[in-house]
């Protein structure tokens, strides 16, 4: 009859557990501006385009309504690119057998590294008056840049879950 007990592996190591992530995150670029938001700065710019195009027109100026107009494409498109590159993100898990980051382009473009974690290393950048500049993780000669699109607090948020992560995993099983 058993007693209930599973027999532990000869290691000590539980197989089912092994890749589980210690550390698992997505890092989305940070957009400060909602789509409401867009609409709002978009009404209120062609508003003051629009009247200032006016007051152009009726003391003779009438090339300035054309570029206005120019201006409020030019912004409208830039705002669109922004909010198109703001899809991309990146994929960040660290288990006990391999680093893995994956870069989603904003066209749905994956790019994937793979680490072990015994031989990758956290490096960073920090400046006085902004804050930790960049991260880095670096294994065998390879380098590659963590949360590039993140703000400095976010950034230094990541860092220490990786280090935590890294950690835990170089301590060992």
């Amino acid at each position: 009859m058993a007693s209930g007990n599973l027999q532990a592996h000869p290691d000590g190591l539980d197989p089912d557990t092994i890749d589980r992530p210690l550390y698992e995150t997505v890092i989305r670029p940070h957009q400060s501006l909602s789509r409401d938001g867009f609409r709002m700065v978009m009404a209120f710019c062609c508003a003051v385009s629009l009247v200032t195009s006016i007051a152009c027109l009726r003391m003779g100026f009438w090339p300035i309504a054309g570029f206005f107009g120019l201006d409020m494409l030019a912004l409208y498109a830039a705002l669109k690119v922004s909010f198109r590159r703001g899809r991309s993100f990146e994929e960040v898990a660290i288990s006990q057998i391999q680093v893995v980051l994956a870069r989603v382009s904003h066209r749905g473009e994956r790019r994937e590294w793979r680490f072990n974690p015994l031989w990758t290393k956290l490096t960073r950048v920090e400046d006085e008056e902004f804050g930790l500049r960049t991260l880095t993780l670096v294994s065998r000669h390879e380098h590659v840049a963590v949360a590039r699109d993140a703000s400095p607090p976010e950034r230094e948020l990541v860092a220490q879950g990786l280090s935590r992560a890294l950690a835990k995993a170089k301590k060992g099983y």
